[in-house]
């Protein structure tokens, strides 16, 4: 983690990105991470959320976000798939899990707000289950009586927000049905069916899934995965994996929460980022 003072930014608020940046930049690496890393710097984050930070390092992670004006970042582990955070302000409280997750929890506090960085199981809603009631055992130790939370990142399942829309989606489970004859180890489908149980445990727990609770009922349905940078792929139809989530006691000081879908963002990654804005308390914004 870094220790170098920082400069700059509204204290007054914080906006938070999510990404996961598709395998660490090693596919079609260039100019996405080039462009990746300027776009970044003109979304001008104070904390940002990383998912498949493959072959990063402590060192690496922390020259891309100075390069959009972070001076701290902390990095779950260097082997198989990477979560990281970077922030404007000091990263406290980092704790790094790996037992019973598939790729890892990080957890940290930034300007008093405890930051979870999410990536769930690819591939089996009874693995994405298990981590949900993991994450919930380690929110139950934290230090204090009623913390504030953001949860933030890939939970790579299906939302009953978005049902309405998968059940108008003739593609997707005969999609699913084709990857689990192909692994057996893999469990998207719960008897044929779309499992939204790793999502509903999360709502269970009290959080508020931030881009849904702003959605107007016409709306039309915005997904995070996949881009078109993968459309020579077979990934299914679009889908929303990508979420954040606030605990009760937070979501007043939110002031927008939205998926960036836009043409530059289809040709960043194969995921699309999600951002909230919120405003932070005076004990936090005057510490």
């Amino acid at each position: 983690m870094q220790a170098s003072v920082t400069t700059g930014g509204d204290a007054t608020s914080l906006k938070l990105i999510t990404h996961n940046v598709w395998y660490g930049f090693t596919k079609k690496p260039e100019p996405r991470h080039a462009q990746w890393l300027a776009w970044m710097k003109e979304q001008a984050p104070d904390v940002v959320s990383l998912q498949e930070l493959n072959g990063y390092t402590e060192a690496s992670l922390a020259a891309d976000a100075a390069a959009w004006g972070h001076s701290y970042s902390v990095l779950l582990k260097e082997d198989g798939f990477p979560t990281g955070i970077t922030s404007r302000f000091p990263i406290e409280q980092v704790a790094r899990i790996r037992e019973g997750f598939h790729h890892g929890l990080l957890r940290c506090q930034i300007k008093g707000i405890w930051i979870f960085v999410i990536h769930f199981h690819p591939s089996n809603y009874e693995h994405r289950i298990r981590e949900a009631a993991l994450l919930a055992a380690e929110i139950a130790k934290l230090p204090e009586t009623s913390p504030k939370i953001l949860l933030a990142g890939d939970f790579n399942g299906f939302s009953p927000a978005d049902k309405a829309n998968y059940d108008g989606d003739p593609n997707l489970e005969p999609f699913f049905t084709r990857l689990d004859a192909k692994n057996p180890q893999a469990r998207n489908l719960n008897n044929g069916r779309l499992d939204y149980g790793g999502l509903e445990a999360i709502l269970t727990q009290g959080f508020i899934d931030l881009v849904a609770s702003r959605r107007k009922p016409t709306d039309p349905f915005v997904g995070t995965f996949p881009t078109p940078l993968v459309a020579d792929e077979d990934h299914g139809t679009l889908r929303r994996l990508d979420y954040i989530f606030a605990s009760p006691n937070l979501v007043d000081q939110v002031d927008s929460a939205a998926i960036v879908s836009d043409a530059t963002t289809a040709l960043l990654s194969d995921h699309i980022p999600v951002t909230a804005t919120l405003r932070l308390s005076q004990a936090a914004a005057n510490p």
